[in-house]
């Protein structure tokens, strides 16, 4: 995004509907200086780190998606952004309505220069902060020093934002989604009621869901199926991402013939990933390109630690087999490992 452009920006305060506050509407379109857009590129899009995308959708109609037909009204001329940033604030309002929500500035921007998958395109920026910040505010004179404080909105913390990529309209556009401030089920205003988004189907989707299952199986079905210690649940678990990180492409196939191996455990993980598929609604593809963001963010949940009560933690990254359990004559359990050098 190091060359995105800010071309206009439209700013309204949209109050609780909960809390019977109103919107502020603004007269026009922001006047901005260079810097001052500077400054406000680096605010709106400095949290947009993941390769997460999200598409509009409606159930019945994607006609019927407010935000979607108000950003393809601004691509088909932006010169509508002010009436069309009037249209999203109402429709911000009419979602306000938990009493966790709260009032903020609500910005609707228009941005030249944008690349998402490798292709330049415009977007349409929406972003509102709601919390504010005390700065400090130092003033020297000739005899010395003068402090006073006061409130704003720190650059560095947007709240909520998402930008709407102009290309795939006939999918939902590409979206990408930032919100840093509720993460209740209660308060998922933003993404599902407001923008009324759900992910993209792509190879971050995929690469994320497989090992989200591969997680879930051997942590919840593979101890309850099978006779098996917490570190060969680890060593599975440490196949897997390995099998992920080494690999560009992902075969369902292969992947159970190398990382499950034992034809008794592959027959559970389908008959799970099958379970899975009809109770959650949840698609699981047998070939894809593998993401390597998503492998890395999902890495960081597979735990590779053994706690034993509160005096010993082992971590298990390699062979599981150098590594035995066991119960000694008076009941106490323990575990022997085996290596050739110490470190």
């Amino acid at each position: 995004m190091e060359n995105a452009e800010l071309t206009d920006l439209v700013l309204h305060r949209v109050g609780r509907k909960s809390e019977e506050e109103v919107i502020s509407f603004s007269k026009e379109p922001l006047v901005l200086s260079e810097k001052l857009k500077f400054t406000l590129l680096k605010y709106f899009l400095s949290a947009f780190k993941s390769e997460e995308f999200y598409v509009f959708y409606h159930e019945s109609d994607i006609a019927l998606n407010e935000v979607f037909i108000y950003a393809g009204d601004i691509f088909e001329n932006p010169g509508n952004i002010y009436g069309q940033s009037v249209n999203l604030a109402k429709h911000l309002f009419e979602k306000s309505v938990h009493p966790k929500i709260k009032s903020g500035e609500f910005y609707t921007a228009y941005l030249k220069n944008c690349v998402v998958d490798g292709i330049t395109t415009d977007a349409v920026g929406l972003f509102k902060s709601e919390n504010k910040d005390t700065f400090l505010k130092v003033h020297s004179f000739d005899d010395g020093f003068e402090l006073e404080s006061d409130n704003g909105i720190n650059i560095n913390k947007l709240d909520k934002g998402c930008l709407i990529f102009n290309i795939e309209k006939e999918n939902g556009y590409v979206v990408a989604v930032v919100d840093n401030t509720n993460k209740g089920i209660d308060a998922q205003y933003w993404i599902d009621d407001f923008l009324h988004v759900h992910q993209r189907k792509d190879q971050y989707y995929n690469t994320q869901n497989v090992l989200t299952l591969c997680k879930n199986f051997v942590t919840n079905e593979f101890p309850q199926q099978f006779s098996v210690s917490k570190a060969d649940q680890i060593d599975m678990l440490n196949k897997s991402v390995k099998f992920f990180r080494e690999k560009e492409n992902f075969d369902m196939k292969d992947f159970t013939n190398e990382v499950i191996g034992q034809p008794d455990v592959i027959q559970s993980f389908n008959q799970y990933k099958q379970d899975l598929q009809k109770e959650q609604e949840i698609e699981f593809s047998d070939n894809f390109a593998i993401s390597a963001p998503a492998v890395k963010k999902q890495s960081r949940v597979f735990k590779s630690v053994i706690k034993l009560d509160k005096n010993f933690h082992i971590y298990v990254h390699g062979n599981s087999a150098l590594i035995e359990q066991g119960t000694d004559d008076i009941g106490r359990k323990f575990y022997k490992i085996y290596y050739e050098e110490e470190s």
